[in-house]
């Protein structure tokens, strides 16, 4: 049996049945709306990633700077 490592060892026939529940419990309608608002929300998780980083990269700049002119001084 075929297993995805990422999602932690469940298989085929055990994502086949969440699928079948998620398409019951929602319908057909409103899965792309859920698939849309997810996306955004992974959108914007990964943008408020990438600020935090840059925000990093920057203050670290600022210490080398600082540390360079202490240095010249």
């Amino acid at each position: 049996m075929t297993t995805l490592n990422f999602i932690g060892g469940l298989g085929l026939s055990e994502i086949l049945v969440i699928a079948l529940v998620v398409l019951l419990f929602f319908g057909g309608k409103k899965i792309p709306e859920l698939m849309k608002g997810l996306g955004k929300g992974v959108r914007s998780f990964k943008d408020g990633m990438k600020e935090v980083q840059s925000g990093l990269d920057d203050e670290d700049k600022e210490d080398v700077k600082k540390e360079a002119d202490k240095d010249k001084k």
